[in-house]
């Protein structure tokens, strides 16, 4: 079991007709166990007439490739020989959204029947063995399913996928054993690091997916908690002090954003997965969310409760959040142009979501050559840098910080706008519109460089008065 690097992440997941304009959106914070575990973001050509084996630095795991593949975004680490691929989050060319992974944990009454295998296909290769060569988001829950059939799992692991349509959440709990639910087109769902899907509907193939004999190895082994009923969170989940403070406050939080009217304990283990709201969800809320630490409520760590309070639940947004992402795919453009990946590299708290529309061939060097090292170049690193000014000094820095990010969001959606616009009057497809695409990406880096290095240096600047080594005479005598 790869303890070392599995994920502490948190997923926001939206149906089509919960979403303020008709897309699908799955969105996930990528949190590693320390501070720094540099990514870059790039785009891995397509492939054909290719033999190749694939082996993991991480656990062994080795499987061979198939021979054909499709262009893919991804965000890896930088360190490759030293932490694994965990190539994480993007979009194929056939606009197909995934994010992996999403660390869950089995029970030990289920895991005692179906063991984990130590070899088995992890996090670190999970996106590079699947998101290539998938079609569609059914298509990405049953190509993964296959393979873990055949390999196994040395993890839990919760997997989201993504099309223009549907939207799936697998959590592969055990060995060889998972179950996936497709979130209704007028839901969302939030999941952290707790098995969360619950009852499921063996006789509802369009919207469950399962592993072949999952309900016989349940009866045979008596695995089934409930007197009626077949919740998979009940039989295959956790329910112990740690979900009820690393966990459970997480979902409570969002769902509290979502469904403000909705009352519930933060250490709830049956707040439901399948949630839905009069609001229509943007990807600014998804992006609140995904950068919250309990805002406004007394388990704010930057906020002005007591210590204890303060401490008590672990934050959604946290310094060691590598990559937040929100991928969504827009239903009212022209399908070539609407897949985006919102990507944040800071702390999701403090910086910004860039859009990256999915339909291009190249990424910016600033984001696909990322140092190991701090420096004054990469993305990875400016965003880390902000994060840690604004955080320095957050009750003098927090609102100018706030007021940068709203006018950001102003400017990246009037970008992402703009593009479309000057794409349908140009009439552009096909291999026109890719190279148009890719060089609406190169720009907005370029122009989000410039505000963000302003930015930082106004920080800087206010920072500098900020000293407690001064001393005002007049004051003090």
């Amino acid at each position: 079991m790869l303890d070392k690097h599995l994920s502490a992440c948190t997923t926001v997941l939206v149906g089509k007709k919960a979403s303020i304009d008709g897309s699908t959106m799955i969105a996930r914070n990528d949190d590693t166990f320390l501070p720094l575990t540099p990514q870059r973001f790039d785009m891995q050509p397509a492939v054909h007439n290719r033999k190749a084996t694939w082996v993991s630095n991480q656990n062994g795991f080795t499987a061979p490739l198939p021979e054909s593949g499709y262009r893919y975004q991804e965000t890896p680490n930088v360190v490759v020989e030293k932490e694994g691929v965990y190539a994480e989050s993007g979009f194929n060319e056939k606009n197909v959204g995934m994010s992996a992974t999403e660390s869950v944990y089995g029970n030990e009454r289920a895991l005692a029947y179906d063991p984990l295998v130590a070899n088995g296909l992890a996090e670190d290769s999970l996106q590079s063995m699947v998101l290539p060569f998938i079609d569609s988001a059914r298509d990405g829950v049953q190509y993964l399913g296959n393979l873990i059939k055949e390999y196994g799992s040395p993890e839990g692991n919760g997997v989201i996928f993504s099309d223009k349509d549907d939207v799936w959440y697998m959590e592969i709990v055990t060995g060889h054993h998972w179950v996936a639910q497709r979130i209704p087109d007028d839901a969302y769902a939030v999941a952290a690091n707790q098995v969360s899907i619950q009852q499921v509907d063996f006789n509802d193939s369009k919207n469950f997916m399962w592993s072949e004999g999952i309900q016989e190895f349940v009866e045979k082994y008596h695995l089934n908690t409930d007197k009626s009923g077949w919740n998979f969170r009940h039989i295959f989940g956790t329910s112990n002090e740690k979900d009820r403070f690393y966990n459970t406050p997480r979902v409570w939080f969002a769902q509290r954003y979502l469904n403000p009217e909705i009352i519930q304990d933060p250490t709830s283990a049956e707040m439901p997965f399948i949630c839905y709201t009069d609001k229509l969800i943007s990807v600014e809320d998804i992006e609140y969310i995904l950068g919250s630490h309990y805002n406004e409520t007394e388990f704010d760590p930057l906020g002005k409760g007591d210590a204890a309070s303060k401490l008590r639940y672990r934050p959604i947004s946290m310094n060691r959040t590598q990559n937040s992402h929100v991928l969504q795919i827009r239903n009212d453009v022209p399908e070539e142009m609407s897949a985006i990946m919102w990507l944040c590299f800071g702390v999701p708290a403090f910086t910004p979501f860039v859009p990256f529309f999915g339909n291009a061939n190249d990424t910016a060097p600033t984001y696909s050559t990322t140092p190991e090292h701090c420096d004054d170049v990469s993305a990875y690193w400016m965003y880390r840098k902000l994060s840690m000014l604004v955080e320095s000094h957050y009750s003098d820095f927090i609102q100018n910080d706030i007021d940068f990010l709203t006018d950001t969001k102003q400017v990246l959606r009037t970008h992402v706008q703009n593009t479309f616009d000057q794409a349908i009057k140009e009439n552009l497809s096909g291999e026109k519109l890719t190279e148009f695409l890719t060089n609406q990406n190169y720009q907005i880096v370029d122009q989000m460089k410039v505000k963000t290095t302003d930015f930082s240096h106004e920080l800087i600047e206010k920072g500098l008065t900020l000293s407690k080594l001064t001393y005002n005479m007049d004051k003090n005598l």
